[in-house]
């Protein structure tokens, strides 16, 4: 199952804004894995100010990290340097960026006054979200390694990252985790048989 219009806005993004950035960093010495590691940390401080209770701010650090991740593929292949090692770098900390972030918003919902129900239904959601999604990254990685290649699925990183940060930037990051928990685990299994079908056919 596609989005409408998925393709297209990926296009798009690639055309204005990957493109663009990689010859930013380019032109200032800047390596793949050096954005890699820069996008990690800044979503680190997103995951502190979230954490402190500056949702806002924290959601548009994280958005701006999110954009630099767009940024390290593009500039590996404008400049020829892709490597399997590039590959791994960059696949390792994408999660451990989300999983900051989600330290994060756990921090908050325990320091903030939220009353025992909205509590118990925070901490829920952001559980489900964090285990489904990384849940859909694994199928990835592990379809890779018995050599099938698949994006498919509603809830991928990208959105992912739109989501949580739109979430904390409007005041409703409850109901856009629910959200996440909730395609997440669609997604998981729409990815799963996915790749039963493409290993099937390999087979």
């Amino acid at each position: 199952m596609a989005i409408p219009g998925r393709e297209q806005f990926r296009a798009a993004v690639l055309r204005y804004i990957e493109l663009p950035g990689a010859k930013f960093f380019r032109a200032i010495k800047f390596t793949p894995n050096g954005i890699t590691i820069l996008g990690f940390l800044i979503a680190v401080v997103a995951a502190y100010l979230v954490g402190s209770g500056w949702l806002i701010a924290g959601g548009i650090v994280f958005l701006f990290g999110g954009g630099l991740d767009l940024m390290d593929g593009a500039l590996a292949r404008l400049t020829n340097k892709t490597s399997p090692f590039g590959a791994l770098l960059d696949s390792v900390f994408d999660r451990l960026s989300e999983a900051a972030l989600f330290v994060g918003l756990a921090i908050y919902a325990l320091r903030a006054d939220l009353g025992d129900d909205r509590q118990i239904f925070f901490v829920t959601i952001l559980l489900l979200a964090l285990i489904f999604s990384q849940g859909v990254s694994y199928l990835r990685a592990r379809g890779e390694g018995l050599g099938v290649f698949t994006k498919a699925g509603l809830m991928t990183r990208p959105e992912r990252v739109v989501l949580l940060g739109a979430g904390l930037i409007v005041g409703q990051i409850e109901w856009f985790l629910l959200a996440i928990a909730v395609v997440s685990c669609f997604t998981l299994f729409q990815r799963m048989f996915t790749i039963r079908g493409m290993l099937d056919k390999a087979g």
